[in-house]
C-alpha cells in the first residue's frame, strides 16, 4: 500500500502542475489547450506502443470500448471543462470543487471489493471536506469578478468533477479485472486513443469552427504554449497516468480516490511559489486538514489491506 500511496503522490504532483497552465496561458482557449496537449500525448504514446505491438493483439472489443470512453470523458472533456473553470475562477476555487473528488469517488465506489465502510471514513472525509472549504473560503468571498463568469466557471468545474469521478471509478475497476494488459500498456493505449479523438476534434474545428484554433499571441507566447503542452503530455498525462494506474492496482478505490487530494495540495504549492508568498491562515489550515484526513484514511484502510494480502 505504501508504494501505491507514493505513486499517487507523484502523480498528484504532476497533475497539480497541469492546473497552473491555464492560469499561465489565459489567452488560449480550453479547446486549443486540450487538443495540443492530447495530440502530443497521442504521438508520444504511439511511439511507446511500437515496441509493445503484442498488446494490440490482446485487445478485446470491451477494451476498445472502455478506452474510447476513458479517453473522451476522462481526458478530453475533463480537461476542457477544467481549463474553462480555472480561467473563470482561478486555480484555487477550481481546485476546491475538483478537490471534492475524494468524496465523490469514495461514495461512487462504496460497494467495491476492499472498500472500507463509510461509517469508518466519516471522520477522514469530514477533515478533507473542511480543508477544501478553507482553501477557497476567502477566494469566493473576496475575489472580484462578474457573477455570470463565476457561475459559468462553477458549472464547468462541476462538469469536470463529474467527468473525473466517473473516470477514476471505472478506470480502477477495469484495471483490476483486466488481466491481459498491465497498467503501463493501458496508459499507453489510452494515450493513443485520446490522441486520435483530439486529431478528429482539430479536423472538425478546422472545417466548421476555425476561429477556435486562431489566437492573437506573440511568438514567445506560442513557444510557451507548445512547451507547456508538451510538458503536460509527457508528465501530466503519460507518466502521471502510468503512476496512477499502478497505484490503482495496489489500493481499494475508497483509498485511491482520497489520494487525489495530492493534486490540489501540489497545485496550491505551485501557486504559492508563483506568487512568491506562503499560505495565509485559511490556506495553512486547509493543508493541515487535508493531510490529516488522508493519513487518517490510510490508517483506516490498513486492516482491510492486511487481510486482503494475507
Amino acid at each position: 500500500m505504501k508504494r501505491g500511496v507514493a505513486y499517487a503522490g507523484v502523480a498528484g504532483a504532476m497533475w497539480g502542475m497541469v492546473l497552473m497552465v491555464p492560469q499561465l496561458l489565459p489567452e488560449f482557449s480550453p479547446v486549443l489547450l486540450a487538443c495540443a496537449r492530447f495530440v502530443l500525448l497521442g504521438a508520444v504514446s504511439l511511439a511507446l506502443l511500437l515496441p509493445m505491438r503484442k498488446a494490440l493483439r490482446q485487445l478485446e472489443r470491451a477494451d476498445v470500448w472502455m478506452l474510447a470512453r476513458l479517453a473522451l470523458i476522462g481526458n478530453l472533456l475533463y480537461f476542457m471543462c477544467l481549463v474553462a473553470a480555472i480561467q473563470r475562477l482561478g486555480v484555487a476555487p477550481a481546485s476546491l470543487i475538483v478537490g471534492v473528488l475524494p468524496l465523490t469517488i469514495t461514495l461512487y465506489g462504496r460497494n467495491d471489493s476492499g472498500a472500507v465502510a463509510l461509517s469508518r471514513l466519516a471522520g477522514p472525509l469530514a477533515l478533507i471536506l473542511a480543508g477544501m472549504l478553507c482553501i477557497n473560503l476567502q477566494t469566493f468571498a473576496v475575489e472580484p469578478g462578474a457573477v455570470q463568469d463565476k457561475l459559468a466557471g462553477l458549472l464547468y468545474a462541476l462538469a469536470a468533477l463529474a467527468c473525473w469521478t466517473w473516470y477514476a471509478t471505472y478506470n480502477s475497476r477495469y484495471l483490476k479485472q483486466c488481466r491481459h494488459l498491465d497498467s503501463h500498456q493501458w496508459s499507453v493505449l489510452t494515450g493513443v486513443v485520446t490522441g486520435v479523438f483530439s486529431l478528429v476534434l482539430v479536423a472538425l474545428l478546422w472545417v466548421w469552427q476555425p476561429q477556435q484554433l486562431q489566437v492573437q499571441a506573440t511568438a514567445e507566447r506560442w513557444q510557451l504554449f507548445w512547451a507547456f503542452s508538451l510538458g503536460c503530455a509527457l508528465f501530466g498525462s503519460w507518466l502521471a497516468g502510468v503512476l496512477w494506474n499502478a497505484a490503482a492496482k495496489r489500493m481499494p478505490l475508497t483509498l485511491s480516490g482520497q489520494l487525489i487530494v495530492f493534486e490540489t495540495l501540489f497545485a496550491l504549492l505551485y501557486a504559492f511559489i508563483w506568487r512568491q508568498s506562503g499560505p495565509n491562515l485559511l490556506e495553512g489550515a486547509a493543508i493541515v486538514l487535508v493531510v490529516g484526513g488522508v493519513c487518517w484514511s490510510m490508517r483506516q484502510h490498513e486492516p482491510v489491506t492486511a487481510s486482503a494480502t494475507s
